[in-house]
């Protein structure tokens, strides 16, 4: 059996759960000068303490950025010569990620897909929010392994 017929038997099931990673105010003001989005929510903590979430909350873009970051999943794929994101689809955010808590990712394994010298996955990846409910990201990711 070879390893993408190992990868496929995975299909709809969990992957992995990654480590827990704090998002620090100062991750939230370096995201803000990287893209240009300083809105209070972000980086005004005085005002964001009288804002919606009762304090500063990171970007969704930086919480979906931290995916990669987050781990959650190896999958036994011998023998590709490279890696790379090939994309997103479907991407929610349901929840905010105050200043200073931690996220984690928990992936599963989608789908499967061979192509012509590469194998792709969809895998889903609910990034979690310690102690909160509702993930704060929800987002199905496109990677490819090249042969």
């Amino acid at each position: 059996m070879s390893d993408i017929d190992k990868v496929k038997e995975l299909i709809g099931t969990e992957i992995g759960v990654g480590d827990w990673h704090e998002v620090t105010q100062d991750q939230i003001n370096l995201f803000a000068d990287a893209t240009g989005d300083h809105q209070w929510i972000h980086v005004d903590v005085e005002r964001a303490k009288q804002g919606p979430f009762g304090g500063p909350i990171a970007h969704g873009y930086l919480t979906l950025s931290l995916i990669p970051t987050l781990g959650g999943g190896g999958l036994p794929i011998t023998g590709a010569k490279m890696g790379v994101n090939y994309g997103l689809d479907k991407v929610r955010f349901p929840a905010p990620v105050p200043a200073g808590s931690k996220v984690r990712a928990r992936r599963k394994l989608v789908d499967v897909v061979e192509g012509e010298g590469f194998v792709q996955l969809k895998i889903e990846v609910t990034v979690e929010v310690e102690g909160k409910n509702r993930p704060a990201c929800v987002a199905e990711t496109l990677s490819r392994a090249y042969f």
